[in-house]
């Protein structure tokens, strides 16, 4: 048997109320806050922490032990949030359909060619390091999980998950190179 508690029957059954925002408010807050970092630790304290050490049981004692423990928290969140918020403003009325495209064809077609692409980018890199030539595999060469040639080895490129996918893994034969897509870029690992 399964159970599906939603998080408003959940704030309802154990705060006793829930807050309703218009549509798209909270995905804007959120956005603002990511950028703000206005509830990280520092800020507002380490709520894990906090609710270890909150002695009572109800939602009401909750919030005036939080603010005397954390006076100004609630109030300094705020404002680094709310100071994003307007500057995600400006930037949203920054945003005309002509930006959009641009944003829509980069996504759509830039990213989405570099990330079925950048294979031969770590085969560039991790050959230069060793002061040799590279070639990405040939279709025949695909079919024996290789992706590319370092000098004249053959190697495969596998995300890093792959490594904890061990009853998925096929038997390969050659050198693995593990990359970790990064916000900015990957990153490579490889032993050899």
């Amino acid at each position: 048997m399964e159970i599906i508690l939603k998080n408003d029957k959940i704030a309802q059954d154990v705060v006793g109320k829930t807050v309703e925002f218009p549509k798209y408010t909270t995905q804007i807050m959120n956005l603002a806050n990511q950028n703000a970092q206005g509830t990280r630790p520092k800020v507002v304290g380490q709520m894990s922490e906090l609710i270890k050490q909150f002695p009572n049981k109800t939602y009401e004692e909750w919030v005036k032990w939080y603010n005397e423990q954390m006076p100004n928290a609630i109030a300094e969140a705020t404002e680094k949030v709310y100071a994003m918020v307007k500057t995600i403003g400006g930037a949203i009325s920054a945003i005309d359909k002509n930006m959009v495209r641009k944003w829509v064809e980069d996504l759509v077609l830039t990213k989405t060619f570099i990330g079925f692409c950048f294979q031969e980018s770590i085969l560039k890199a991790i050959s230069e390091t060793k002061g040799v030539k590279y070639r990405v595999a040939r279709p025949q060469e695909e079919s024996k999980g290789i992706d590319g040639f370092i000098g004249e080895m053959p190697v495969s490129i596998k995300p890093i998950t792959y490594k904890t996918m061990s009853r998925l893994q096929e038997n390969i034969e050659v050198k693995i190179i593990y990359y970790e897509k990064l916000k900015d870029g990957i990153k490579v690992e490889y032993d050899f």
